[in-house]
């Protein structure tokens, strides 16, 4: 039977209280009735209505009036009434960071078993230190923890040396720590000519470090994004690796110094020798020797990501890629200034045959010139690791040849690539590819740029980001979707253009609406055998209006294959009608699980009744299959 849920801030639910003809139990029953005793609950709020999102999933609760209650209120019906929680995910619930920890020392049973606890949510400016305190304080037991902090240090109560030492001393059993500054949850890019050091500093030390990773032995994963500088952070990084030898992840941001690299001597993060996963976010001083420590002393990284480093370049990530051939199958390459699409791709040479998971950016500055074979600019892409070492003595490669305890003339490196101009280049075994996209730009070039051949591709994902508004009409009618068609596994697509800014109403003379706008974008999906689809239209943020235009309904129909589509916004009830002819559909979702999502009596687009009439319509529908 095809599902319909309407998931987001208004009606989050298709059982209306009018269609019930009785007057809506409060939240607490809700969860009381509908809910056995479970370990485990993730909750959603928008401005007006909460829902549960657990399995099973009962009736969703119906809408609360908007009123002004005490601090924790919220919560106090949740934790009264769900006593065996041990894992609680807050990241969709709207709320203000006060409420949370009153209610838990309400509670203290409960929270004392919580052992995980997600607070990463973008309704929010973050949690000071004195309600991450308190909250820490109050879950003494937690081995996992994710929240939005305040680092920056112009706040009152921001989150520095001391809350840090404090919060390892409240919850020593922690293997996962995830801190981001909440800024840093909008996945703003940096810009391109900043040279990687914002003016304020974050007031976290180099021995408040060494002294928190010394407090936390049990770390198996650890995330910690400032968006403030970080300085000389190398030796704490030395400390982290003797002080907790069970960490596998790493993630961290606005960290300098974190690898030198000098006289080839390991140093810093490169000291980590049990990391499988490493994150380097907006690191303004890493460099391609950095990158080469990095791969000589993690030999174990089977996921690399970088973002944000200027100072690196193609040479330096084909080096890492070589000398981590045997392991590295999961790669993501962005906002980095020496580092576009085609560059990206040929540093990934070494392990083309072997990735699985890839993100780049779609920035096609240099793809005229990688389309032309010159001599003169082969040393700026070739790595040769079979050089001797006299000859890598005067090559950037030197480092590399150093390290392999191979005569110098006799033997060849292990990690070498044949990369013949006749040897097809397919990448045989990537499944997953994931694209950023400024607005405007085409889709087009992926496959001049190297992506030509991905037999196993099975999942992709498009983020389209900028302002349509500063963007005159594209020259071409479309994005360029359908040439996806030539990856032949291909079933799943997430096309987000949330964050594709234009205007939802009437445009200015010369510039297009945002229907238009779609209809560019998703010209040509009908060319694909998708069968799941998650797609975010463009909003117009100054109407706060993020919606299914009738272009895109149109286009959408043509998906004969699609069985799960999910739109992550708001439409008109009748140009819901066009998705009735997908003969396949038998999941359909309506999500408004943007913030901050339109009120209900303020929108003239979907509502519960219209809903309700489309879910019917979709009932009644024979599926073929």
């Amino acid at each position: 039977m095809p599902e319909m849920v309407i998931a987001g801030a208004v009606d989050a639910h298709l059982h209306h209280p009018a269609r019930q003809g009785s007057r809506p139990l409060p939240h607490s029953h809700q969860l009381q009735g509908c809910h056995p005793p479970r370990p485990f609950l993730a909750l959603a709020m928008g401005p007006i209505a909460p829902r549960l999102l657990s399995t099973p999933r009962p009736a969703p609760p119906p809408s609360l009036p908007t009123c002004h209650l005490p601090h924790g209120s919220d919560f106090l019906p949740l934790l009264e009434h769900c006593s065996t929680l041990t894992s609680l995910d807050l990241s969709h619930f709207y709320c203000w960071t006060e409420d949370l920890p009153p209610a838990l020392q309400a509670h203290p049973s409960v929270a004392a078993s919580l052992s995980r606890l997600n607070l990463l949510t973008l309704s929010t400016e973050g949690f000071n230190s004195q309600e991450l305190l308190a909250i820490t304080r109050a879950c003494p037991n937690l081995t996992h923890l994710l929240a939005a902090c305040v680092f920056d240090p112009r706040f009152m109560d921001f989150v520095g040396d001391e809350a840090l030492l404090a919060l390892a001393s409240h919850c020593p059993r922690l293997t996962l720590l995830h801190l981001a500054d909440s800024s840093s949850l909008s996945n703003a890019r940096p810009d391109l000519d900043d040279d990687g050091f914002p003016a304020e500093d974050a007031s976290i030390s180099r021995t408040a470090l060494e002294e928190f990773f010394a407090a936390l032995p049990l770390l198996e994963e650890l995330t910690l994004d400032v968006c403030r500088n970080v300085m000389d952070a190398g030796p704490a990084l030395e400390v982290l690796n003797s002080r907790c030898p069970g960490l596998k992840s790493l993630k961290l941001g606005q960290f300098h110094g974190i690898c030198k690299a000098i006289e080839s001597v390991l140093d810093g993060i490169a000291l980590c020798s049990g990391l499988e996963s490493l994150s380097i976010k907006n690191t303004g001083d890493l460099t391609d020797s950095g990158l080469l420590a990095i791969s000589r002393g993690c030999p174990k990284l089977a996921k690399f990501e970088v973002q944000g480093c200027n100072n690196i370049t193609e040479t330096g990530m084909r080096n890492l890629a070589g000398m981590l051939r045997k392991t590295l199958v999961d790669v993501n390459i962005s906002c980095c200034k020496n580092l576009d699409a085609a560059s990206s791709l040929r540093a990934l040479v070494p392990i083309r045959d072997r990735i699985r998971r890839l993100h780049i950016d779609c920035i096609w500055d240099s793809l005229p010139q990688s389309e032309i074979p010159s001599d003169k600019s082969a040393p700026r892409h070739a790595f040769d690791l079979n050089e001797s070492a006299e000859e890598a003595s005067t090559s950037n490669c030197s480092a590399a040849a150093g390290f392999m305890n191979d005569s110098p003339k006799k033997k060849k490196c292990r990690y070498a690539v044949n990369d013949s101009p006749k040897k097809k280049k397919c990448w045989s075994r990537l499944q997953y590819l994931s694209l950023w996209i400024p607005v405007g730009e085409l889709l087009t070039p992926l496959t001049l740029a190297g992506l030509d051949s991905c037999p196993v591709l099975e999942e992709i994902r498009i983020k389209v980001e900028g302002d349509c508004r500063k963007r005159p009409k594209p020259t071409e009618r479309a994005f360029g979707l359908s040439s996806l068609a030539r990856y032949a596994r291909l079933f799943k697509m997430h096309l987000d253009c949330g964050d594709a800014i234009g205007y939802a109403l009437t445009a200015p003379t010369g510039h297009m609406d945002l229907s238009l706008w779609e209809r560019f974008y998703l010209n040509g999906i009908g060319n694909l055998n998708l069968s799941e689809l998650d797609y975010w239209p463009p909003q117009d943020r100054d109407v706060n209006q993020r919606s299914l235009s009738l272009p895109a309904a149109g286009l959408l129909q043509q998906c004969s294959t699609l069985r799960k589509l999910f739109i992550h916004g708001t439409t008109h009830e009748h140009f819901m009608t066009f998705l009735l002819n997908i003969p396949n559909l038998r999941d359909m979702q309506l999500r408004e699980d943007y913030y901050p999502a339109p009120e209900n009596d303020m929108s003239t687009e979907m509502r519960a009744e219209s809903c309700s009439r489309f879910e019917d319509a979709l009932n009644r529908r024979q599926i073929p299959d």
